[in-house]
């Protein structure tokens, strides 16, 4: 070999040496086959304690809610007593009627007692929305009585009317909401003119008090033809809509008479006019369930009268009732204080409507 050629060789070699080297350093830099960077490490690991503490967070939450609604009783599937009124007046003329003291006198028991008045609408709909350790109650109104509301020439309402006791127990009772169902006929609280009707839905309306549907003519529907039942139910929900611009939610039958097939009543057509409503209330006699409790009969839900206990109702009127509801507190309805919630002792989770299954809150 040359000397020039051994020269070559040896650059050749110190050429190789250094990329030999040069690769080394490369393949120390670079992760094994199958590992992941450094840094998508570090992300992983902060995105995995991330989720850790927030499913810790969600544990914890879940904790506090079933302490405090175990701490109140809550008991979001039990009953709830809807009330039937029909005139207040001072001498009354039949045993539907109460006195404007008899009617006050009820509803501070009621304030007392730690009930907060719902609409028939907000009922069915399970929008109930009152604070924990309480109880709802529905006031009903049926037939649009003048005794049940009236305006003065200010626009407030007349002394010893029913809306007019309401709003005073309730500015005496923080927390009892001064709300009630009316179910108006084309009596319409005594008043002849569309206006003057227009004037008393909205007023009410306003006021977060609702307008239920009790037909228009007030005609038993027993026994009547599926047609007729749908013509006598569009009549009267054609008669708020007009006045109203808006649908009713609930129906209150006539004399709590129901039709032949119960569902006619909430959900049918006449002519041009369609109703479908999320539930039909009846005349008597027993407090009603929780619309997220299994055995609720949107077709059919029963009210109780008011009144005290004598003749038939020692035991099927509104004091009889709430003194079995005072003294069965387990079977009444006591809210969790959220409204986004279903709370209820564990036991009773088979009773659960399904489609409330995700708001359960069982302890």
């Amino acid at each position: 070999m040359r000397w020039g050629d051994s020269m070559g060789l040896l650059r050749v070699g110190r050429v190789g040496v250094a990329v030999a080297a040069a690769g080394a350093v490369l393949v120390g830099c670079m992760p094994w086959q199958g590992e992941e960077p450094q840094d998508k490490k570090d992300t992983g690991v902060a995105a995995a304690a991330k989720a850790s503490a927030a499913a810790a967070g969600q544990a914890a939450l879940l904790k506090t809610r079933l302490a405090a609604a175990a701490k109140v009783h809550a008991n979001e599937l039990g009953q709830i007593p809807v009330l039937m009124y029909h005139r207040v007046v001072d001498k009354p003329a039949t045993q539907d009627d109460r006195t404007p003291q008899q009617f006050r006198t009820e509803l501070e028991r009621l304030a007392r007692e730690d009930y907060v008045p719902i609409t028939a609408a907000e009922y069915v709909t399970g929008r109930i929305d009152i604070p924990a350790g309480r109880h709802p109650v529905v006031l009903t109104f049926d037939d649009s009585s003048p005794s049940q509301f009236d305006l003065d020439g200010m626009g407030a309402p007349k002394p010893q009317t029913a809306v007019a006791i309401l709003q005073e127990v309730a500015q005496r009772h923080p927390g009892f909401r001064p709300v009630a169902t009316f179910y108006v006929t084309r009596d319409m609280f005594g008043k002849t003119t569309p206006e003057e009707q227009a004037q008393m839905l909205m007023w009410l309306r306003d006021k977060g008090f609702d307008i239920g549907n009790h037909t228009r003519d007030h005609q038993s529907l027993r026994g009547k033809p599926e047609k007729q039942v749908s013509s006598e139910v569009a009549a009267g929900h054609e008669l708020i809509t007009k006045l109203l611009n808006a649908n009713p939610v609930t129906l209150a039958l006539p004399y709590g008479n129901q039709p032949t097939k119960k569902e006619w009543g909430r959900k049918g057509a006449a002519g041009d006019v369609s109703y479908d409503y999320g539930g039909v209330f009846l005349a008597g006699y027993t407090p009603a369930m929780s619309p997220f409790n299994k055995k609720f009969d949107p077709d059919g839900i029963p009210r109780i009268r008011s009144m005290d206990k004598t003749g038939d109702c020692v035991k099927f009127c509104s004091t009889a009732w709430l003194d079995w509801l005072k003294a069965n507190g387990d079977e009444r309805y006591t809210s969790d204080g959220d409204a986004k919630t279903v709370a209820f002792p564990k036991f009773k989770t088979p009773f659960v409507v399904k489609r409330y299954t995700d708001r359960v809150l069982a302890y």
